[in-house]
């Protein structure tokens, strides 16, 4: 049985996705080019732009993707959660997924910092599918806040560690681990948000 050609198209899409992904982390995003990435999927550069308009809306699409997957694996552990210390337990584990991912959470940082230097990159970056937004965060631990600490707040210094963690790793300085990194978010979100 033949393919159609939706179905042809579908293919072609996910193995360019598949080849950007494996590209981004091997080569990083920055020296990735479209045409590395139409070369390894077997395609010619016009099948790219069929799909997305530049290499930024491909590794937004496949971030997305990648986060959902992270999101659903915390969504069905968090619907067991009863207090403030288990939500964020929640939290970490799915922080640390990306964590233990190292191609994926060094191809991230540097997308980061790519897009901050492109106000409409950086404002798509900032929606809450590509990121454990402060609002998200919010949400997730409003109803096991019981002080005035804003849980935004609790969010925003949660992402700070996070984030801070992965460059620690990423530049291999030993100095801290995931448990240290555990602990003292944890800590953090307990002291702000218990009375």
């Amino acid at each position: 049985m033949s393919l159609t050609q939706k179905e042809k198209s579908q293919l072609t899409r996910q193995r360019l996705k598949n080849k950007a992904l494996a590209l981004f982390g091997e080569k990083g995003f920055v020296k990735t080019t479209i045409i590395d990435i139409t070369r390894q999927a077997g395609c010619a550069k016009g099948n790219f732009y069929r799909y997305w308009e530049s290499k930024n809306m491909i590794f937004l699409e496949i971030m997305e993707e990648r986060l959902s997957e992270y999101r659903s694996q915390r969504e069905i552990a968090l619907t067991k959660a009863t207090n403030l210390e288990e939500v964020i337990t929640v939290i970490l584990e799915f922080l640390e997924n990306i964590i233990d991912d190292k191609n994926w959470s060094k191809v991230f940082l540097e997308f980061t910092l790519f897009a901050s230097q492109d106000e409409q990159l950086k404002a798509e970056l900032n929606k809450s599918r590509y990121r454990l937004s402060f609002d998200v965060f919010g949400d997730l631990v409003r109803p096991f806040v019981d002080s005035d600490f804003p849980p935004e707040k609790i969010g925003a210094l949660n992402t700070a560690l996070f984030e801070g963690f992965l460059i620690q790793n990423i530049l291999g300085t030993n100095i801290i681990n995931k448990e240290d990194f555990r602990q003292a978010a944890l800590a953090l979100a307990l002291h702000n948000g218990k009375k």
